[in-house]
């Protein structure tokens, strides 16, 4: 099935570009080509894509140069792809503006799979919102949250938390990021806040419903994200 969504493919290897946009138009996308950091950002200007996907090893630029450039007129999901593996490098990329990343090497079904995850824009959360997931009901007008109907009380920095993985539903959502957005600035350091509420959130949720179990995953050293 043709989706028609346009894919921004940033890398200077040309087997990586052949590879892309030969898999990539198989499955129905609209593949669009740069090899270097200032062709994938005159791209990203021009053409609009839906999601753009960036090589950190650039002949021109480094990559990070070019995502925070991308970042400061294109709200498209970008997904990194890297050779590092360190926790401190992925969560620097998120907190750069990346929707997300790929550790090469990486095989052709995981790429599609993190791609429709892009598409998926992030949750505009207005008062009138209601996220429904499964049994899973937030009424993020009067905070009230429920599973199968039954009523679950959380507190104001359980439903915080929540609330902050559910605006980036099926994103990583980095722990300095959701330290200073539940706890403040102040608190980015404070990571055992987050293994404690975490915690504490799942063993409410999933204590109502089997079906909420592995709702929120943990990516090992960088941060959350809610499954859906």
């Amino acid at each position: 099935m043709k989706t028609g969504a346009k894919v921004l493919v940033i890398d200077d290897e040309k087997s990586i570009r052949r590879f892309m946009d030969a898999s990539l138009t198989a499955k129905g996308y609209n593949v669009l080509l740069a090899k270097t950091g200032q062709d994938g950002i005159k791209a990203a200007a021009e053409d609009h894509p839906d999601v753009i996907i960036l090589d950190l090893n650039l002949p021109d630029k480094d990559g990070l140069s070019v995502l925070k450039k991308i970042r400061e007129f294109s709200r498209a999901p970008v997904m990194v792809l890297t050779v590092k593996s360190a926790d401190a490098d992925k969560e620097l990329l998120l907190d750069s503006g990346a929707d997300d990343y790929l550790t090469k090497p990486f095989s052709l079904p995981e790429l599609l799979a993190r791609i429709r995850v892009a598409l998926r824009h992030s949750i505009n959360l207005q008062e009138d919102t209601i996220f429904r997931h499964g049994a899973l009901e937030i009424d993020f007008g009067t905070r009230e949250v429920a599973v199968g109907g039954k009523a679950v009380h959380l507190t104001a920095t359980e439903f915080g938390l929540l609330k902050a993985l559910v605006s980036h539903a099926g994103k990583i959502v980095t722990r300095s990021h959701l330290l200073s957005e539940v706890w403040g600035p102040h608190a980015i350091e404070q990571s055992h806040y987050l293994r404690i509420y975490v915690s504490q959130l799942r063993r409410k949720l999933e204590a109502c419903s089997e079906e909420l179990r592995g709702l929120i995953i943990t990516d090992p050293g960088v941060g959350y994200r809610i499954q859906v």
